[in-house]
Formats: C-alpha cells, sequence, structure tokens
C-alpha cells in the first residue's frame, strides 16, 4: 500500500485510494458527513484504522451485547484495557486475552512475541503487576514443513519475549487441526495482581491537562497493523511484513517498573497503552471515554527514523509506549520518574473541551475530526446469517468408531499432537521467575500463590473449536464449561472470563450463524455458572488463500479463586493404592473426538450434549469435596476420554491401576461425554467422597506395579506398561517436530 502524502482529499475519493485502507464507499461516503467534507490523507488514515474490524468491532458489537458483564467479584467490566476481578482483602486480579494471528502467520517470531508485549501493556496500564502470561494457540497438521516453521517460531516469540521480561509463562494450551493449515492462531493472555485503590482509567480528562507520551521511540513498523488482522490472509500477505512489530522486551520491563511506579502519583489522571492502532487509538479513546477532545503536536512525538509524516507517526504500532494524562503543571514529576528507568517521557500535546481530535505537524494543523466519530461512531453492521448446510446433516450422524483393539487406539491417541504431552513448549517457558508458581503448566490449571495471604489463583485457558464447528452453541457452552472444570479441578472457585472469539469473514453467513450460536452458548454457560465476561477481543478474517475459513474458534481464559492454599489440587494420583472414581457416565459421542478425528480424518457428526445444570451440580460437589480434603487428585475428562485422562493422571508417579468399566468398551474408554471428572482419593475417604459425589463411581485403584490395566467381565482390555504409554506421550511432539516433511 503507498503511503504517499500528496494525494488531496480530492484525489483520494476520485481514485478511490481509501479502498487501499479498507474503506469501502459506504464507508468513505459516512466519513464525508461526519466531517462535513472529504477527509485528508491523515484523516482518512485515522478512520480507517479506527473503523477497522480489530479495533471498531463492528461487526461482532452487537453479538458481544448479550454476555454477561456484571457480578458479585466484578471491579471493571468491559471498556477499559482489562477487567478486573475482587479477590478479597482489598486486592483484585486483572486479567485480558488478545490475539495476533494475523502478525504471526506471517512472522512468527515477532507476531508472538508482540503480543505478549502487548497483553502485558493491557494489564498494567490498568496499575496492575503482571504476575503470569498464558496461551492458546493452534497449528495444522505438524507433517506439514510450514507448519512446523509456523509452531518453532511462535513458542520461540512467546518464550523470548516472556522469559525476558521477567513474568512467568504458566499456562495455556496447543491443539492441532488440518483447518488451520493454512492461518495459525496466536491468543495470549496476562494475568495481574492489584489493590483496589491503585486500579488506573484510561481517561483524558481536565480542560488543559497535559498528554504525556512514555517508552519507546516511534517507527515506521506496525503502520496499518490493525488493518492488516482485519483482512483475509492472502498469497501476497508476505508482503505485510512490515505492519508486524518488532518488540524489545527488557524496554518493556523498564516500562512495567516506571508505569507501576507513577500510578501512586497524584499528577496521573490516566494512562493507557499504544496498542492496535497506535497513538490513535489511545489518544482517541482516552479522550471519547472522558468527553473530552485532544490537541496534539507531532513534532514532539520521539521518533526513531527521519521525515515520519502525520501518517506514519499516528498509525504506527511500535512496541512499549504508553500514553498519559497528567495534570497541568506536574509534567516535570511523572518525566523523572520515567527517567530513572532510562525511559522518555514528553509531553505531546493537552486535554481541550470541544471533543475534537486535533494534530498539527509543522505550524499546520494536518487532521481535525470529531474525537467521537474515531472512538465511538464506526459503523455497526448485522450481517446476515445463514445456517450452513452441512449442520443438519450432521444433527442426523450418529457416528460409530470401529475399534477392534482398544490398546493400539489408546496407544495412537497418546501420539495425537492435542493430546499428546506439550512439554515440548512448556520447558521453553520461565515457570518460576516471580516464585508465585505452584502448579506449573501440565496440571488442569496454572495455579499461583498470592504472597502474604493464605490466597492462591488459579487460571486456564480453553475451547474445543471442533465442537464448535458441529454445533455453535453447544459447542460454546462447552467451551466455558470446560475452563471452568479445569479451575474446579484445581481446588478454585471460578470468578469470571475472557474471551478470544477467533472467526472467519462476518460477511460469510456461514461463518456469522457460527459467530451468533458460539456467542449465545458462551453467554448461556457464562450466566448458569456464574463467570461474566470482563474483558476479550475478537479477531476475525482468519481465512487462508482462497477464502477457506479456520473452524470457529472461541478462546475462553478463565481465572478462579483458591481460598485457602491446602485446597490446591493436581491431576496426578499422588500414591499406589489410592482409589479412583469417575464423576458422571460416559454416552455413545464421538462427533467431533480425537477418536473420531484419528480414524476418519475429518469431524461430523452431533456434537456431545452438555447440561449446564449438570454443569453446575457437578463442579459445585467437585469443589466442596476439594474443600474438604476429601480428594487428593481431580482431572477433567476431555480429549480422548476417561482412558487419556485416566492414564495422564499415572504418568507423573509412573503408578500403575487396576480399573473395571461397565457399558460398552468404547464408550466407557473413550468417548468425550461432557461434565465429568476423574479422581483418586486414599481409601479412608471412601464413605465421605460417596456422601459428597453422589455422581461418582468407584472405577479400581491405583497400583505399583506401573501397569495400565484395563479389565472388563473379568476379562483384560488393556494391559501395558504406563512406562510404554508415557514414551508415545512424552515423545510424540518432539518428533513430529524434528523430522523432515
Amino acid at each position: 500500500m503507498s503511503l504517499v502524502t500528496e494525494w488531496t482529499p480530492e484525489t483520494i475519493e476520485t481514485e478511490q485510494v481509501y479502498k487501499e485502507m479498507g474503506v469501502t464507499d459506504e464507508e468513505f461516503a459516512y466519513i464525508k458527513r461526519v466531517l462535513g467534507r472529504a477527509p485528508n490523507y491523515t484523516e482518512l488514515g485515522l478512520f480507517s484504522v479506527m473503523w477497522s474490524e480489530h479495533c471498531s468491532y463492528k461487526h461482532s458489537k452487537t453479538l458481544l451485547k448479550q454476555f454477561p458483564t456484571d457480578g458479585k467479584h466484578v471491579l471493571q467490566g468491559p471498556g477499559e484495557g482489562a477487567g478486573v476481578v475482587d479477590i478479597g482483602d482489598g486486592q483484585a486480579v486483572v486479567f485480558k486475552i488478545e490475539s495476533h494471528n494475523h502478525p504471526s502467520a506471517v512472522e512468527p517470531y515477532q507476531g508472538a512475541a508482540t503480543g505478549v508485549g502487548g497483553i502485558l501493556r493491557d494489564v498494567f496500564s490498568m496499575g496492575a503487576k503482571p504476575i503470569a502470561l498464558l496461551n492458546s494457540l493452534r497449528f495444522g497438521s505438524l507433517e506439514r514443513s510450514r507448519v512446523k516453521y509456523l509452531f518453532r517460531e511462535v513458542v520461540h516469540g512467546i518464550s523470548g519475549y516472556g522469559n525476558c521480561v521477567g513474568v512467568p509463562t504458566v499456562g495455556g494450551e496447543v491443539q492441532f487441526d488440518d483447518a488451520y493449515n493454512g492461518n495459525p492462531l496466536v491468543n495470549a493472555m496476562c494475568v495481574g495482581l492489584i489493590n483496589h485503590e491503585d486500579v488506573q482509567q484510561g481517561i483524558a480528562k481536565g480542560t488543559g491537562n497535559s498528554v504525556m507520551y512514555a517508552g519507546a521511540k516511534t517507527g515506521r513498523d506496525g503502520i496499518h497493523g490493525a488493518t492488516f488482522a482485519s483482512e483475509e490472509l492472502s498469497e501476497d500477505s508476505e508482503s505485510k511484513r512490515p505492519s508486524v512489530q518488532v518488540g524489545d522486551p527488557f524496554m518493556e520491563k523498564l516500562l512495567i517498573e516506571a508505569c507501576l511506579e507513577v500510578i501512586h502519583y497524584e499528577a496521573l489522571v490516566g494512562i493507557q497503552d499504544m496498542g492496535a492502532a497506535g497513538l490513535t487509538s489511545s489518544a482517541s479513546e482516552m479522550a471519547s471515554k472522558a468527553g473530552t477532545g485532544l490537541r496534539m503536536n507531532l513534532d514532539f512525538v520521539p521518533q526513531r527514523e527521519m521525515g515520519m509524516t502525520p501518517y506514519e507517526m499516528m498509525l504506527s504500532e511500535s512496541q512499549e509506549r504508553m500514553l498519559l494524562v497528567v495534570e497541568r503543571g506536574r509534567e516535570e514529576e511523572i518525566a523523572k520518574v520515567f527517567e530513572k528507568y532510562g525511559l522518555e517521557a514528553v509531553t505531546v500535546g493537552e486535554v481541550t473541551e470541544d471533543k475534537r481530535f486535533v494534530l498539527e505537524h509543522k505550524g499546520v494543523t494536518v487532521a481535525d475530526v470529531p474525537v467521537d466519530s474515531l472512538a465511538e461512531d464506526a459503523p455497526v453492521y448485522q450481517p446476515e446469517a445463514r445456517e450452513p448446510g452441512y449442520y443438519e446433516e450432521f444433527r442426523k450422524t450418529d457416528y460409530v468408531p470401529e475399534v477392534r483393539n482398544p490398546r493400539n487406539v489408546l496407544r495412537a491417541l497418546l501420539k495425537q499432537p492435542t493430546i499428546a504431552s506439550k512439554e515440548w513448549v512448556y520447558d521453553q517457558y520461565d515457570t518460576m521467575v516471580q516464585t508465585n508458581t505452584v502448579v506449573k503448566p501440565g496440571s488442569d490449571a496454572a495455579v499461583l500463590r498470592v504472597k502474604g495471604t493464605d490466597k492462591a489463583v488459579a487460571m486456564t485457558t480453553d475451547g474445543n473449536s471442533r465442537y464448535i464447528y458441529l454445533d455453535p452453541e453447544t459447542g460454546g457452552k462447552i467451551a466455558v464449561a470446560e475452563a471452568a472444570r479445569n479451575i474446579i479441578a484445581s481446588g478454585g472457585e471460578p470468578l469470571a472470563i475472557t474471551d478470544g472469539l477467533n472467526f472467519g469473514s462476518p460477511e460469510n453467513p456461514e461463518v456469522y450463524w457460527q459467530m451468533q450460536g458460539a456467542v449465545r452458548g458462551m453467554s448461556g454457560a457464562c450466566s448458569v455458572l456464574g463467570t461474566p465476561v470482563i474483558s476479550g477481543n475478537v479477531s476475525l478474517y482468519n481465512e487462508a488463500a482462497g477464502g477457506q475459513a479456520i473452524y470457529p474458534t472461541p478462546v475462553v481464559g478463565m481465572v478462579g479463586l483458591v481460598k485457602e492454599t491446602s485446597h490446591i489440587t493436581t491431576s496426578d494420583v499422588k500414591n499406589a493404592e489410592d482409589l479412583l472414581y469417575v464423576v458422571g457416565g460416559a454416552e455413545r459421542e464421538f462427533g467431533g473426538s480425537e477418536l473420531q478425528g484419528m480414524l476418519e480424518g475429518k469431524h461430523f457428526g452431533r456434537a456431545p450434549h452438555i447440561n449446564l445444570e449438570t454443569e453446575q451440580r457437578r463442579q459445585q460437589q467437585v469443589l466442596e469435596a476439594i474443600r474438604k480434603g476429601a480428594v487428593s487428585s481431580a482431572h477433567d475428562i476431555s480429549e480422548g476420554g476417561l482412558a487419556v485422562a485416566l492414564v495422564e493422571s499415572l504418568f507423573a508417579e509412573e503408578l500403575g491401576c487396576e480399573v473395571e468399566i461397565e457399558g460398552e468398551t468404547v464408550t466407557e474408554l473413550f468417548a468425550e461425554t461432557q461434565s465429568r471428572f476423574l479422581i483418586s482419593i486414599r481409601r479412608e475417604k471412601q464413605t465421605e467422597i460417596e456422601e459428597l459425589i453422589p455422581e461418582a463411581r468407584f472405577l479400581g485403584k491405583a497400583a505399583a506395579h506401573g501397569r495400565f490395566h484395563i479389565i472388563k467381565n473379568g476379562a483384560t482390555i488393556i494391559d501395558e506398561p504406563i512406562q510404554t504409554l508415557k514414551a508415545d506421550w512424552k515423545g510424540a511432539i518432539p518428533c513430529l517436530v524434528k523430522s523432515e516433511g
């Protein structure tokens, strides 16, 4: 795309330059009505990024209103950099998830790294100290060389930034499916800790107050990044590499420390990071939220490249930058804080009362637009929704897998990349920095202690896109419910979620139908389970060249409170002779399952059923049993069914088991029926557990012999050394990553 600034308002219109920026004919006409004239080149740039899907949510805003956003724990819901939830004693957690999908597809290391940097700034701009990072990743088949490359580089980017910045990466999930061959998904989540009185807002109030720019200098990296994130990937997406920012985690670390110090100064009025759309979004959003205007002199914007134009300065998405509003006359106090950390903080403008966004450069006014027109008044669309033809066909399909040898099937399932150990991934992350991590990656949820208290915070990311593809509403419910089960199994009470909604083009009626259903299902589950949505992100146009959309992939980031550290529970069976129970029965449900994908090479049929009242009841019973000390380990039964959950629970101590199943063998072992837990208990807790969890069914016991032994009607179904199964599980991803192809 040309960055020529000689375009006049007239030639912009006659030569339709606006289309190069993603602005439609109708939207350009709307801009002309707002301004009462045609925009100049800089003004057009402002509108193009602020009205992009990534910034305005113009195709999803009506859907997002369905989410419950209030609750007894919620201190700050959607609308700020991140959401805030009370955890008692005057403390709160701040968290959010964000996507960096398109940048990661063309420049995976920097795309993933700057995704981490951006989500950190969302959290510490609220005044919170970042205490944990998580991620949710989707890739295509690891049989493909391009996918291997993306996978390796994304993980390196996450570790490269997170490890250097000094915030532990403690959890996440990685799933693999052909649906992501051409468009990987990289969602980053950050959790921070804060005292109630320190919560900040990104507002520009107080006429005459100063607008200060802090952090790294502005360069030409990331220009039109928000627009790039709002269009389909295509064969020429490699040419969009200039739209991918470059991160500096060492500067980010300094920026965190400076911002956490500056929030205690009364002179600070508001603070916001420069994320998508850079200086344009932060400045216009802060003014719009406060009902004010801003006037900025771009001559004072720190620049690292010569001859930058107003368009380039305003649309740059250079990293590690913050915008502050400071009481007039007290700018020096704030500048000295940043100077102490070797960072620049300079005054670039002031708050006005006219609700206009005015930019000056070299003595000339280069932009003058109503501030609300950028931040609030983007067009809102209600696209057509159409049920895909496959949906009714799938609902009528009762898929039953043919399994002749359960042992071989189990071993094959353990090698499936979505099920296999992710140790190759999280071994590259620093999980222990800050020394608060109690439960590291590998269990159902990560758990971090809250120093100075007996509390801990549990956190997870989750979402099964295959179910959502088959049945968006049911799949949306399952995504929230499964995240909640992860928190419960760790001894925590689910508090709230942040959502990362990853879909194809909303202009495709079938994709929009998927969006409608998924949001409806998620909203229903959030209401029943008491987990309001406090922040989130929408990423659309996730499509490969040729318009092939990804599976609809809403990702749920959830945080829970562990009231006492003695309640912290992991998924690992602790001792030989511990008793094993399953909570909830299996049904013949294989649509969207790992077993189906492995045997058939595709997903079809009905998604597993979920009853939210049943889900809530079992979750509460399991949590109560954990809090009463009756449960030694707990594990959510998900991909691969009971057999995979059971064998995973035995790996840490390399224990065996003696388990007897009832019912149809394949269903009992491999069905992905919802609302189920696998728990282990000490023998003396047997009577208590059966009273606390009436739906718990005795399976058998752990054993010191180290063999995975499953029996039915007295006959052996599976008898395999646990070490053999563990080798299958641990070796799968390293083998695929290293293989040629």
